[in-house]
């Protein structure tokens, strides 16, 4: 197989390990019991933001898996894969709000699937300008100072928001398609349990139905 076609099975390899990675990180902070340096690397809430970051740092530990099989083979290495990591996140996040602006504006019911779609498609663009990247002639003039700033930008990015996060949309809390006006690392986390044993009303996918109910409910009222 040529370079290039081992290139390409990494980058597909990247795919499918982000996509599942990135899955387990949605619930391990809940999984952790809520313990605060979990929320380095895990969400800890329903915002975009908290979303991108369970795709950072599986490509982030990939990059650095894949360059001790691959550095012989790829040219512009840490450039295209940093390309990766801040392309990923920008791709779910521009197609993702222009979704929510097509839901809101039509009335269509949001839909999982298309969410996970969104995902997959922003996973597999980065991963394909890695590896045109990669197998690129070397790329002039972009140092290495360059590409370690733009490292250094995003790892503090993802390090410290969760824990210091702006008071804007993108890392608002976005529950059952609704904003709840909370940031960062929340109060309470007990509406919002998945795993749990015993018996609850509500909770996790079921406080969803819940809201929906009582809503419904409101509405049917003379």
């Amino acid at each position: 197989m040529s370079g290039r076609g081992k290139l390409l099975l990494w980058e597909v390899g990247c795919i499918f390990w982000i996509a599942v990675a990135g899955s387990l990180l949605h619930f391990a902070f809940e999984l952790s019991e809520y313990w605060r340096p979990m929320a380095l690397l895990a969400a800890v809430n329903e915002s975009a933001w908290e979303h991108t970051k369970m795709y950072f740092w599986p490509g982030l530990l990939f990059a650095i898996v894949q360059y001790t099989y691959t550095r012989k083979l790829a040219h512009n290495y840490w450039l295209g894969k940093v390309v990766a990591l801040a392309l990923t996140p920008l791709l779910i996040l521009v197609v993702y709000f222009s979704y929510l602006k097509y839901v809101e504006s039509t009335g269509v019911k949001p839909s999982l699937a298309v969410m996970l779609t969104i995902m997959v498609a922003g996973i597999s663009a980065g991963q394909l300008a890695s590896w045109l990247i990669l197998c690129s002639r070397p790329i002039r003039g972009i140092t290495k100072s360059y590409v370690a700033a733009a490292y250094a930008v995003l790892i503090v990015a993802f390090s410290s928001l969760t824990y210091f996060p702006p008071r804007v949309f993108v890392f608002e809390n976005f529950y059952c398609y609704q904003y709840t006006g909370d940031y960062g690392i929340l109060d309470n986390y007990e509406p919002y349990r998945v795993f749990y044993t015993g018996e609850r009303p509500g909770g996790g996918v079921n406080y969803c139905a819940t809201l929906a109910q009582q809503a419904t409910s409101a509405n049917n009222q003379p």
